[in-house]
């Protein structure tokens, strides 16, 4: 290894910044992220600072040939380990293959095209980024990559250049600085440029859902906690994450009259005293209504407990309509989270499915857009008292089982239930008694229970949803009420810049839902209110950032063919709405400027509103004309003072002579100086007054004497009033 000063030029030591600027953008692009581990982040950043430093000293430090050879190829082995084992993800794998090569090259650069090397690594760590993560702060450290980018090609090229050219270029004190200033700004009016193109193609060109590349990208895992199943203690854990997991915008709703509205994810069924699960249900595709939306009701199924709500036709009852557009971040789950219970939902997807327990999944990769139609209504409790009948074979065989557990747990329902007369008062029951006789806590305990439930109801007797909700469920069905744990979120924040709920992982929530013969199921919910809320009320800036990431959501990271649609129509619609308007505008004001000075006319009256019409008109008529008039005057100003401007005033007045001489006959040919042309005048004595004025002339021009300046009209007054 060897350490040397490097001793360079303005070319090689702009260069040498912009590369290193440049791979350091490209490592924060990706540790912005978040998705690097702290051993990565700690070896880069050690790089960097070590390349930072030589490059403050303007000095080199290069690791031997042979070296880097044998950590490439030790390396190789262990990019096989972190892609099976450790990291088990080939775009982890290889975003940790980029950077030890990065960190390697930046103190092996034995050739030219090592230079090269150094600046296309950059690239493959922005693009392990933008298959990390949609935040907006990739757009930012984007364009940044993008400047950079643009400069560290434009001196790479030119240090190239400057290494084969067979003359050196003489090198001044201050061209460092001036040649940094200049490439600088052309960098960035460069990058603008492109940009601004960029932007327009995005827009305009044809788009299809779907990124490149997208298959590669890995999502959030387990952000919100919702799959197949529920770990007691887990939903706490969750709740305490304050990630956005999606936007919601309510038809009509501008002042946020729903905010503690529930959301719901999918219905668990089979619990074994620890985990709840999803019973096996096949999943049953939706068909498309007419206008292009899933139903979400009308599935062909003999299931009796597939529809969620009660049965409509048992009991008369006015709709409640609840029709809203969500926009998921990419969270990792198949699961549509809607508002009990859902009717119909539209997007982009090419199938949509359902449970029997009322989930609705997807098919596709991943959960972005959805439009969605739900019925909020509820039935009575005076029609949930009055239902009767057996409870269906399949509804006993699935949602009266119950685990291993503690025997107080079914004594206690009975206790609780004992002066109820009918299934509903007996779910109230319990319900009621878990919200006023239990505390809420999102402490957990520090080792698994054996009896998750038991533990909750007779010696903590506090804890978070999932326990209320279990303990209720299980509650229920040791008194031969059918009942399931529904997941899903509860509550919102409302950003009323934009109209939308903000739902976040600490909006996650669990409930129980029952069910009652002829009915159908209904929803209960024991968990009181949390004393200690996780949400905090956002500044003003936060909202307006809130509603920026969504708009960079929904209109660059899911822009497609029918966001294109919306867009055209939405531009062409306004254009002639405000071209109309304008025109409207326009004859309407001429209208009435020619009634007024009819009038004014006609009558001999309203003089001034007369005048006004005609200083008006004449503005108008010389709007078209008025730069020439400005630069005419500004002309004939410096004409009449030639001592305040002689340079410029020489060349008007020379212009003039020159003009007054070729229509007496005189041209100036092409390639004389003004000298030769005075000397080539046959009469003897203009060619005398012509040769005194260029000498004048030549005077104020050149050397920025005023008297002779001052002189040049009375010359030209002699030749032009010459006989």
């Amino acid at each position: 290894m060897s350490v040397a000063t490097a001793q360079s030029n303005p070319i090689e030591r702009y260069f040498e910044i912009s590369l290193y600027l440049l791979i350091s953008t490209g490592f924060v692009t990706l540790a912005a992220t978040g998705k690097l581990e702290l051993p990565w982040h700690l070896f880069i950043v050690l790089a960097l600072v070590g390349r930072g430093v030589l490059l403050v000293q303007d000095r080199t430090f290069t690791l031997p040939e042979s070296w880097t050879n044998y950590l490439t190829l030790l390396y190789v082995a262990f990019f096989l380990v972190d892609f099976w084992f450790i990291s088990a993800n080939f775009v982890y794998a290889v975003v940790h293959l980029v950077l030890f090569i990065t960190a390697v090259k930046m103190f092996s650069i034995h050739r030219g095209r090592d230079y090269f090397y150094l600046t296309t690594f950059p690239l493959f760590m922005v693009l392990g980024a933008s298959l990390l993560t949609v935040d907006t702060v990739f757009f930012f450290a984007f364009f940044l990559f993008v400047m950079l980018a643009t400069i560290t090609l434009i001196t790479m090229e030119m240090k190239r250049s400057a290494a084969t050219a067979p003359v050196r270029a003489r090198q001044l004190s201050e061209g460092g600085r001036r040649f940094a200033k200049a490439l600088s700004w052309t960098a960035a009016a460069l990058v603008s440029g492109i940009a601004v193109a960029g932007f327009v193609l995005f827009f305009i060109l044809p788009r299809q859902t779907g990124g490149y590349l997208s298959s590669l990208a890995q999502s959030n895992q387990f952000v919100t906690g919702f799959s197949n199943e529920v770990e007691l203690g887990r939903i706490g854990e969750i709740k305490q994450s304050s990630a956005v997991v999606m936007h919601v915008q309510i038809d009509g709703d501008k002042g946020g009259n729903y905010t503690d509205l529930k959301w719901r994810g999918l219905a668990l069924s089979m619990f074994d005293g620890r985990h709840w699960t999803r019973n096996p249900f096949s999943r049953i595709p939706l068909a498309r209504t007419l206008n292009g939306a899933f139903d979400a009701v009308r599935i062909k199924t003999t299931h009796p407990s597939f529809n969620p709500s009660f049965n409509p036709s048992r009991e008369a009852r006015a709709l409640a309509p609840l029709r809203y557009r969500v926009l998921m971040e990419p969270i990792g789950t198949d699961v549509f989270f809607v508002a009990p219970f859902a009717v119909s939902l539209g997007g982009r997807y090419r199938a949509v499915s359902g449970d029997a327990a009322g989930a609705l999944f997807t098919s596709d990769e991943s959960i972005g857009l959805y439009e969605a139609y739900s019925n909020l209504a509820e039935a009575s409790p005076a029609s949930l008292r009055a239902t009767s009948g057996d409870i269906p074979p399949d509804i006993k065989i699935i949602y009266l089982q119950t685990p291993r557990m503690d025997a107080r747990v079914a004594r206690l329902a009975a206790d609780i239930a004992a002066n109820s007369g009918n299934a509903y008062d007996k779910t109230v029951a319990v319900e009621q008694y878990l919200k006023k006789n239990y505390g809420y806590t999102l402490t957990l305990p520090e080792k698994p229970e054996a009896d998750p439930v038991g533990e909750f109801l007779f010696r903590r007797k506090e804890g978070h949803c999932e326990y209320f909700a279990s303990a209720m469920a299980v509650m229920l069905r040791t008194l031969g009420i059918p009942s399931r744990m529904v997941t899903g979120f509860r509550g919102a924040e409302f950003n009323d810049l934009n109209s939308t709920y903000i739902v976040r992982a600490s909006s996650a929530h669990t409930w129980v839902e029952a069910y009652f013969p002829g009915a159908g199921w209904a929803s209960f919910d024991p968990t009181p209110p949390d004393p200690k809320p996780t949400i905090t009320r956002w500044s003003r800036l936060a909202l307006y950032i809130d509603a920026m990431g969504e708009f960079w959501r929904e209109w660059i990271i899911n822009y497609d063919f029918s966001h294109q649609l919306t867009l055209h129509n939405a531009v062409f619609s306004r254009s002639r709405v405000h071209l109309r308007d304008l025109g409207v505008a326009w004859k309407s004001g001429y209208d009435r400027l020619l009634q007024r000075l009819r009038t004014a006319r006609s009558r001999g009256e309203d003089r001034r509103g007369a005048a006004i019409g005609v200083f008006v008109l004449a503005i108008a008529l010389l709007l078209p004309i008025g730069n020439g008039l400005l630069r005419a005057w500004k002309k004939q100003r410096i004409a009449l003072h030639p001592e305040q401007a002689p340079a410029t005033a020489a060349g008007i007045w020379y212009q003039r002579m020159m003009r007054e001489l070729a229509r007496r006959g005189n041209r100036k040919r092409p390639g004389q100086t003004p000298f030769e042309f005075a000397a080539s005048i046959s009469e003897d004595s203009l060619r005398r007054s012509v040769a005194n004025f260029t000498e004048r002339y030549e005077r104020a021009r050149f050397g920025g004497s005023a008297e002779d300046a001052k002189q040049l009209p009375a010359l030209y007054a002699h030749i032009a009033n010459r006989d």
